[in-house]
């Protein structure tokens, strides 16, 4: 576990299971892969869990778990949102059920502790989920960890808030079909959107639930970064203020439009590349790194996040 972090919509990251595979373009340019097949590729957590290639290090679908993090939740006191499964998918496909159960189980165990599950395997994610008997499964689990009796919980689990990522609205409303299931069965879903690819507008049945859901835009960091339209992020921030459900706007990544860039950047005067898109109104974007872009759009910083139940 990392006790600060860098990912500016949690407070900690947690990474019993490491490794994942990839499945969508937003996964092209992923830190966690890239991380995994350079300054980390010798570290047991992420040894061989990645192929060199002429573009860089790639998944190959290996993933691992480490079974010495597994309990470091429960050793931290002070109540904090922690990511879990950080640097890989708690649902990839080489993930064992068991596997999946024991972290499930810490966090039941854990309560104090807000955590952000966040996948792409949704379809997995739900099947995994939604059946009643998932309870009793932690129950028997219970002892594992804690090494006292099970106590008296509910289903679903209030601390734990289930993600899904969308680059473009193909991703979002594949992945929405299964964890709209989720919702209905009383589960805190958010969406994070990064790197945004394309525009997206969100459904209604999503936009109704209101606290209880929650979403995250962020254009893409680090190299080969693909620019983001500040349009889609305006039209999402504006549905997200008429439907009440929180808006964390994470950054602007490498690029951002000259009116959108804090008042000290002057790099625009020395031709930095730009990019123009074709469309919606010609927005033509910066690139000018993480750093200097920022986080705050049409001048307003955006830290809503879907409440913590307790």
């Amino acid at each position: 576990m990392a006790e600060s972090t860098h990912i500016e919509w949690t407070d900690a990251t947690w990474n019993p299971i490491t490794g994942c595979a990839v499945v969508s373009p937003g996964c092209t340019n992923c830190y966690a892969m890239r991380l995994a097949g350079t300054r980390l590729r010798h570290h047991p957590s992420r040894i061989g869990l990645t192929t060199a290639t002429k573009a860089g290090p790639v998944w190959n679908g290996q993933v691992r778990l480490n079974k010495s993090w597994l309990s470091q939740p429960l050793e931290w006191r002070k109540p904090r949102r922690i990511f879990t499964c950080a640097h890989g998918d708690l649902f990839a496909e080489g993930v064992r059920d068991d596997w999946i159960l024991d972290v499930f189980t810490v966090q039941a165990i854990a309560e104090h502790h807000t955590f952000q599950v966040l996948t792409k395997r949704t379809e997995r994610a739900a099947e995994w989920l939604l059946p009643k008997g998932r309870l009793e499964d932690i129950y028997a689990n219970w002892t594992t960890f804690s090494g006292a009796p099970a106590e008296v919980w509910s289903w679903p689990l209030h601390n734990v808030q289930m993600g899904f990522s969308a680059e473009r609205q193909g991703e979002f409303n594949h992945r929405w079909r299964d964890m709209r299931a989720l919702a209905e069965e009383g589960w805190t879903v958010f969406v994070s959107i990064e790197p945004m690819l394309g525009p997206i507008l969100l459904p209604v049945d999503f936009l109704a639930l209101g606290g209880r859901a929650g979403v995250i835009v962020g254009g893409e960091s680090g190299q080969g970064a693909r620019p983001m339209n500040p349009v889609w992020a305006r039209r999402l921030r504006d549905q997200c203020a008429a439907a009440g459900v929180p808006f964390f706007f994470k950054q602007w990544g490498q690029w951002v439009a000259e009116d959108q860039a804090p008042d000290d950047v002057e790099w625009f005067e020395d031709k930095t590349p730009s990019h123009r898109f074709a469309e919606p109104q010609g927005q033509v974007v910066w690139r000018v790194g993480k750093r200097f872009a920022g986080r705050a759009l049409d001048g307003v910083t955006h830290s809503d996040l879907p409440e913590v139940r307790r």
